[in-house]
Parts: structure tokens; sequence; C-alpha cells
């Protein structure tokens, strides 16, 4: 009856983790209040500390192949993150994974294409 404190064994390693980790946030916000420099010139008031002005307006509208350019890499990106395990692995899963691979990379080399002739990799 000493085991019933921790229903699922093996987690209080997690459960210490994720008691740190909330604690780190508000720890470092709370130091930095406390260390910050207290000085309330015109100085802080301004947009940037460098001493240049800014000039224009701060909201600008940038063209939408920055946007598009962006999502294939991340798209390629999460690839790469789905089959670096599917590669430290492959010896173990067989033939059928090895299918599914294929499928995978067929469907992002679909996407892949139908990105070139859209114009989405173009950066001019």
């Amino acid at each position: 009856m000493n085991n019933t404190i921790f229903v699922l064994k093996g987690y209080e390693y997690v459960l210490a983790f994720l008691l740190i980790a909330s604690l780190v946030p508000p720890l470092a916000v709370g130091i930095s209040k406390l260390i910050q420099p207290i000085s309330k010139g015109s100085e802080k008031q301004t947009s940037y500390e460098s001493g240049i002005e800014p000039m224009g307006e701060a909201w600008i509208q940038f063209n939408i192949r920055y946007y598009m350019f962006a999502l294939v890499f991340v798209v390629f990106d999460v690839e790469t993150v789905f089959l670096y395990p599917w590669a430290i692995t492959f010896h173990k899963l067989g033939v059928l994974a090895f299918c599914e691979v294929l499928i995978f990379l067929f469907i992002l080399i679909l996407g892949l294409i139908y990105a070139w002739r859209k114009g989405a990799l173009e950066w001019s």
C-alpha cells in the first residue's frame, strides 16, 4: 500500500521536470524586474534606443511570396523531422514501413511540384 502515492510509476521525473519548467519563466521575469535599471528619460519612450528616429509606418505590407517561401520551407523542415526517426529504426521496421515512407515522400514531392509551378519558390 506504500506505492499508492504514484499511480503511474516512473513519471516522478516528468512531474519534477514540469514543476521546474513552470517555475523558470516567472522567476526569470521577476529577477529581470528586480535588476532592471530605473531610468525614465525621454529616450525610453522612443521606439528604439539606438538614437535613430524611426522612419515611415510600422505597419507595412510584405509580398505574399515571402510567406509562401516560408511555408514551403516549414513543410520540408517538418519532413526531415518525420524522416529522421524512421531512418534510425529502418532496419527494425521492415518493407511495409519502407513503402509507407515512399508514399509520404511522393506526396511531398507532389507538393513541391505544385509550389514550383505556382511560383512559390521564385524569389524575384
